[in-house]
């Protein structure tokens, strides 16, 4: 990899200071006093908050893409990582400008993210619940029909592609909570000393975490479909929403920039819920990294770009393929790799390459 230039880096980490700063202090701002301050002026925080999450988010996942790979380098080893970016770009184009100005509904970037990582889709079905009252007071029925279209349809194609692609599809392509800023910020991170490897000890309690935040996330998602359905339960929905939003802030946004200051950008990555269930969809898909291509020369490099210390060299020397829950198919040490041993596959992926295997032969005979 060459040499990072030292403006570009020192760029790209001033907008990620500038990203973190102002995603506090605005969403700080947006979900702990907006409730409470007057009407005309809650209105005023919500418009900066979702001027911020859109237009000023796709701005800097733009610019920062551009940054990045120009740190990289514009080598051939850097296809992956090239096309994680773009799949970002247009993630962003799509779901924070495009869409919401079709439909005039700026608030769609929340529900594209499928259960269980947040209920927010279901509280748009409670007419008397707060999401579904925001929703409508801000942009109407079409507001809320919209919101929840997105949200179907989003699931939808998200669960088909983890099917054929794997984890790769929405954590490395259009993943806009986490997965974009540990691409498009990579270089940048972490802000604070240098980049850290997790340590077995913090890796296993990370594993036992992914599955605590799993099993509080499908509780919530629980509680509200069974009061959707008309069951009465102990206390009260409000004060579990409200709960909800403490987690998120405190447990997931908070976390996953502290991450970001202080070890890696896919800090958050070892404990998503969505996370989580997308990785035994991939199990499903076949997802693995093949280490047969060539042969491995030992030298580590593809553990030590691996963003979620999975051990790729141990078997990279036995030519075993890596099938592992915490892979986010980022295809890090498949550019780092100097002998091009490795590759990201799935059931579908080598499908289609056997079929273009048998094209070119067929091409090549005629």
């Amino acid at each position: 990899m060459q040499e990072k230039p030292p403006v570009y880096l020192k760029l790209l980490k001033t907008i990620l200071w500038i990203y973190i700063i102002f995603c506090f202090i605005l969403a700080g701002i947006n979900y702990g006093y907006a409730s409470k301050a007057p009407q005309n002026i809650a209105r005023i925080i919500t418009w900066v908050w979702l001027i911020y999450e859109n237009w000023i988010k796709t701005l800097f996942i733009l610019i920062c893409s551009f940054l990045t790979i120009k740190i990289i380098g514009s080598s051939k080893r850097t296809k992956m990582r090239k096309s994680n970016l773009i799949g970002f770009i247009i993630a962003a184009l799509t779901v924070h400008v495009m869409i919401p100005l079709f439909v005039y509904n700026y608030e769609l970037y929340f529900f594209t993210m499928p259960l269980p990582w947040t209920t927010a889709p279901l509280q748009l079905l409670d007419k008397h619940s707060s999401m579904y009252h925001n929703i409508s007071t801000a942009w109407g029925p079409n507001g809320i029909l919209s919101a929840f279209i997105v949200f179907i349809c989003v699931s939808i194609i998200v669960f088909i592609g983890t099917l054929l692609f794997g984890r790769r599809f929405q954590c490395s392509s259009i993943c806009l909570f986490n997965g974009f800023a540990a691409e498009v910020f990579d270089p940048a991170i972490p802000l604070i000393g240098k980049r850290k490897k997790i340590k077995p000890k913090t890796i296993r309690l990370l594993y036992i975490l992914r599955w605590i935040f799993l099993a509080v996330a499908l509780f919530f998602v629980s509680c509200w479909v069974l009061y959707l359905i008309g069951v009465t339960l102990p206390g009260n929905i409000d004060l579990i929403t409200k709960i909800e939003s403490y987690k998120y802030l405190a447990g997931e946004l908070l976390m996953m920039m502290f991450f970001w200051i202080s070890f890696v950008g896919r800090g958050y990555c070892y404990f998503c819920p969505l996370g989580t269930v997308l990785s035994l969809v991939a199990k499903i898909a076949g997802q693995k990294i093949k280490t047969d291509n060539s042969r491995c020369v030992s030298c580590n490099k593809c553990n030590d770009v691996c963003p979620m210390s999975i051990d790729i060299s141990g078997k990279a020397v036995n030519g075993t393929s890596v099938q592992d829950i915490r892979c986010v198919g980022c295809g890090h040490c498949v550019d780092e790799c100097p002998t091009k041993n490795l590759c990201y596959s799935t059931r579908f992926i080598e499908t289609v390459a056997k079929i273009q295997s048998k094209q070119k032969e067929t091409n090549k005979a005629d």
